[in-house]
């Protein structure tokens, strides 16, 4: 086999795991969630976002929104950062910095519930263990919350009562940084056994 020949075997085989390496989409009737990927300095076509979504930021990055009558803004993210992004209507949008940025989208199917705020169970992550869990958004479709864990560390037995994405911003466990899951309601204690901190994001959907 030739020097070119296997330099395009390396990369086929390079962009077979980067693809197998994603973790697969989530799609049923509360939510679509799914792993993008915007490449520097490479501006989409134009597009709307007809449903609300919890956008997860794997990586750093500025980001320039166009609109269609030429305005355009730039908003900056740190990595592991979770923001809340209603609806909208047209524009482009591209990565302005020098690396790609990973996204987990998370698309809102549900419709917003009439009150802003539901009660928070006596048993929720964040009252029984506000050390390792921290409420960083609520309205009236999601309660997005950050857990943190440091090495060894262990938390009093706790509840979810609605259905929940997670995203995790590290390895651990059974999970990669980047993974995200689908979880129902659930009652447990947890305990972080790595000799070092995991930390993900909680999306509660109402």
């Amino acid at each position: 086999m030739s020097v070119n020949s296997l330099s395009l075997f390396a990369l086929a085989v390079t962009a077979a795991f980067a693809q197998s390496a994603a973790p697969p989409p989530i799609d049923n009737d509360q939510v679509h969630v799914f792993l993008a990927v915007e490449q520097p300095h490479r501006k989409g076509a134009v597009h709307e976002h007809p449903m609300n979504r919890v956008l997860v930021y794997l990586d750093a990055g500025t980001t320039e929104f166009t609109h269609p009558d030429g305005k355009s803004e730039r908003r900056r993210y740190k990595a592991g950062e979770a923001v809340w992004s209603p609806a909208g209507g047209l524009h482009t949008s591209e990565n302005i910095t020098d690396k790609p940025v990973r996204i987990v989208e998370i698309e809102l199917k549900n419709k917003p519930q009439p009150q802003a705020k539901s009660s928070i169970p006596k048993m929720d992550p964040t009252q029984v263990d506000p050390k390792h869990y921290k409420l960083e958004l609520e309205n009236a479709q999601v309660r997005i919350v950050r857990a943190h864990y440091g090495p060894g560390e262990k938390g009093p037995e706790h509840e979810h009562t609605l259905n929940h994405v997670i995203v995790y911003l590290n390895d651990q466990g059974n999970h990669k940084a980047g993974d995200f899951s689908f979880a129902g309601v659930a009652k447990h204690p947890e305990e972080n056994k790595m000799d070092r901190a995991v930390e993900r994001i909680v999306i509660d959907i109402k």
